[in-house]
C-alpha cells in the first residue's frame, strides 16, 4: 500500500459529532490539544474525562461522588467540587469524578444531548500518556473508554502515544503533543470520511504510536501499519486479513517498539479487546488503507515474534 501525505482538513458538509475522553485526565493537556485539533478539523466534539488520573483502571465503573480533599487534578477544581463539572470558560470541557468508563458512558447518554441533540457520531479515547500494546489492552482505561463507547452502539477509536508524560491543561505545548493530535485527527477523518457505518458493530480501532524524536520528528515522519494485538498462536490462529503480501498481520508492539522506522499500528479489537477475525479486519483495512503502509522487507519475520 502507497503510504500519503497526512493533511488534516475540514470535514465536509454537517459536523460529526464526537464525544473525547481519557484515562488520565481532563485537565491533562493531550485531551484538550487533540479536541483543538479535531475542532480544526471540523469536528463538532466536547470532553467527558476523569476529574483524576484514572491510568490503568481498565473497565472500572463506579457512580460518581463529590470532589475529596486534594481537589481535581492539576488543581482543575476546587475540593467539594460536585461529582460531574465543567470548565467555567469552556462548557464543552467536562469532568466525571469516576473512571474512564463512566465518563464516557456519561458523555454519550448525557453530554450529547445538550450538545447534539441526539447520540454523537463516533467517540475517540487519548491520547493516552504512554502506549497501550498486546495485554496491556487489557488494562488500559484508555482502551476502556473506547470499549464503553462501542457497547453503547458507538464507533471508537484508542488512541497511545510513547511519548510524554502528565501534564498540566495550561503547560506550553510540545512537539510530541501537536504530533500526535494531528496523526490522531487524521486517522478519525479518514475513518469519518469513509460513511458510516464507520466500524462494525463491536469493534473498536486500536492506534499507538512511537516516540517522537530526532529521526521521528514531524507528522510527515509517520507511517500507519496495519496489525494485530495479540501474537498469533501457530496452528490455532486463523489467517488474518491478507495485506502487504501475507496473511499475518503483524503484532502492534513490534511495530511501535521494534520496528527502524516511525511506525504506529492500527488493530483491530472487540469488546473483549482481543483481536476480531480477517473479515471483520477487512472491513476496517477497507475503510483505512489510503494511510497505510507496508513495513520494510527486513522487518516481516521478526515483526510476529514479539508478544
Amino acid at each position: 500500500m502507497k503510504f500519503s501525505a497526512f493533511l488534516v482538513l475540514p470535514v465536509a458538509a454537517q459536523a460529526i459529532n464526537i464525544v473525547i475522553s481519557n484515562d488520565d485526565g481532563w485537565a491533562e493537556i493531550n485531551i484538550r490539544e487533540l479536541y483543538n485539533c479535531l475542532t480544526r478539523a471540523g469536528f463538532n466534539g466536547l470532553i467527558s474525562a476523569p476529574a483524576e488520573n484514572k491510568s490503568g483502571t481498565g473497565s472500572s465503573d463506579e457512580e460518581p461522588e463529590e470532589v475529596g480533599e486534594d481537589g481535581c487534578e492539576f488543581a482543575s477544581c476546587p475540593a467539594g467540587s460536585p461529582p460531574y463539572g465543567k470548565s467555567e470558560s469552556e462548557p464543552r470541557f467536562n469532568y466525571v469524578n469516576s473512571y474512564p468508563v463512566t465518563s464516557m458512558r456519561y458523555g454519550i447518554q448525557n453530554l450529547s444531548t445538550t450538545f447534539f441533540q441526539g447520540p454523537p457520531d463516533i467517540a475517540v479515547a487519548g491520547f493516552n500518556v504512554g502506549t497501550n500494546l498486546g495485554i496491556v489492552t487489557s488494562i488500559s482505561g484508555t482502551v476502556g473508554a473506547a470499549v464503553e463507547a462501542v457497547k453503547e452502539g458507538v464507533p471508537a477509536i484508542a488512541f497511545s502515544g510513547s511519548t510524554g508524560h502528565q501534564t498540566a491543561w495550561n503547560a506550553p505545548l510540545q512537539p510530541y503533543m501537536t504530533i500526535y493530535a494531528d496523526l490522531s485527527a487524521n486517522v478519525t477523518q479518514t475513518l469519518t470520511s469513509s460513511g458510516k457505518p464507520y466500524l462494525p458493530e463491536d469493534v473498536f480501532v486500536n492506534v499507538n504510536f512511537p516516540a517522537v524524536n530526532d529521526r521521528c520528528h514531524s507528522t510527515s515522519s509517520f507511517k500507519f501499519v496495519f496489525s494485530r494485538i495479540y501474537p498469533a498462536v501457530p496452528v490455532f490462529t486463523p489467517d488474518d486479513v491478507e495485506t502487504c503480501g501475507s496473511k499475518r498481520l503483524p503484532v502492534e508492539r513490534s511495530v511501535v517498539k521494534n520496528t527502524a522506522g516511525c511506525f504506529a499500528s492500527i488493530s483491530v479489537g472487540n469488546t473483549d479487546k482481543v483481536d476480531v477475525d480477517a473479515e471483520l479486519q477487512a472491513a476496517v483495512l477497507e475503510k483505512l488503507k489510503g494511510i497505510l503502509s507496508c513495513l520494510p522487507e527486513d522487518e516481516k519475520d521478526a515483526r510476529k515474534m514479539v508478544l
